[in-house]
């Protein structure tokens, strides 16, 4: 497991990561096609406007995108205690047919008690934790646990995607990238929902090269910053692996003089995980709970393609480590003066990575 990573002693006050965001800017359901969405290449040269659609253009023949290829569980469930009702997000799983959850309300459950979902399908709580978290341990596994998701929850939507019913059916296509394989995300890693068919045959024929690597988002991802000082944030854990053919790739890539362009947040933290100090991937199995802050040295990744992030939020002072803190700011005024669209259904942006904190 790789440990939370702060490369600076001095405090980082949440408060010099917020800005103001009119809710109007916050999307509610993506573009369409996918690829018409926005995006904001943001570099030393400045900001341009474009499009999804014109990525290939942005990017050179021999350049490399990493995809993260987890694919979203309907992980949100809502069940029954002695006739309460209680809702559930899983988060983690831990082995086999045991999971890490929020639940909703957690204060009453116990360990021993069962929460029951559907005549064929419930959990026992197993363990208790801190901050509404509780390990549950069902009695389906495996292949018969994915189908029982499947059949009765639901996809665990971001708490600013407000649906009057909950997530439906447009929502299981649209939170999913459509190059998803690996089961076990209880979130989408965004920046891949821009991606169609016809992109990917654009950038094939442009002569960019892809790598996919897995990573399973948590709903920690979900969760807000309660600290004054970024520093003393907690992040959770999140399982993740990468072949010894995508390291090779990725490898081989930089020996050739490409670009690695890491494709979220998501694909960027295991990248940087896995790598060594000169910059080497490794083929990895494990957990990571890297967290990048400002003052952090990649090792790796030479831009970003990613969603417009949260005020207040370890995503943005993440883009803000890679791409300069004030370089950030200047996108993210322009991207709301020019009524770009937030968060997961939202824009994007390319950051070509600065090496000025």
């Amino acid at each position: 497991m790789t440990g939370s990573t702060t490369t600076t002693d001095r405090p980082l006050p949440l408060e010099a990561f917020d800005f103001d965001l009119p809710r109007e800017r916050i999307a509610s359901r993506p573009a369409r096609p996918r690829d018409a969405a926005r995006l904001l290449h943001v570099s030393a040269a400045g900001l341009r406007d474009h499009i999804v659609r014109d990525l290939p253009q942005l990017l050179r023949p021999g350049d490399l995108l990493v995809l993260n290829d987890t694919k979203v569980i309907p992980a949100r469930l809502l069940g029954h205690r002695r006739g309460a009702k209680v809702e559930l997000t899983l988060h983690q799983r831990v082995a086999g047919n045991r999971w890490r959850a929020f639940a909703k309300p957690a204060r009453k459950l116990v360990a021993g008690d069962v929460i029951t979902f559907a005549a064929e399908f419930s959990a026992e709580v197993t363990e208790k934790g801190d901050a509404g978290e509780v390990e549950l341990r069902f009695e389906l596994s495996d292949e018969a646990l994915f189908a029982a998701l499947d059949r009765h929850g639901a996809p665990p939507l971001p708490p600013y995607i407000k649906r009057a019913h909950g997530p439906d059916a447009e929502d299981r296509t649209d939170y999913q990238t459509i190059y998803a394989r690996e089961a076990g995300a209880v979130a989408a890693p965004t920046a891949g929902l821009h991606f169609t068919e016809a992109l990917i045959q654009a950038l094939d024929a442009r002569g960019v090269r892809r790598a996919a690597l897995t990573l399973h988002v948590g709903a920690g991802t979900f969760l807000p910053v309660k600290t004054n000082d970024l520093r003393h944030h907690r992040m959770h854990g999140e399982f993740g692996s990468i072949s010894e053919e995508s390291a090779a790739r990725v490898n081989e890539t930089r020996r050739e003089g490409g670009r690695i362009i890491a494709v979220g947040s998501t694909s960027l933290r295991l990248l940087e995980t896995a790598a060594d100090e000169r910059g080497k991937l490794r083929p990895f199995v494990g957990e990571t709970r890297l967290f990048i802050l400002p003052g952090y040295r990649f090792k790796l990744a030479d831009l970003m393609l990613t969603n417009f992030h949260l005020p207040r939020s370890t995503l943005f002072a993440l883009v803000c480590a890679f791409a300069g803190c004030e370089r950030m700011r200047a996108a993210y005024a322009h991207a709301i003066e020019r009524h770009y669209r937030f968060y997961s259904y939202g824009d994007c942006c390319l950051l070509e990575r600065s090496e000025a904190p």
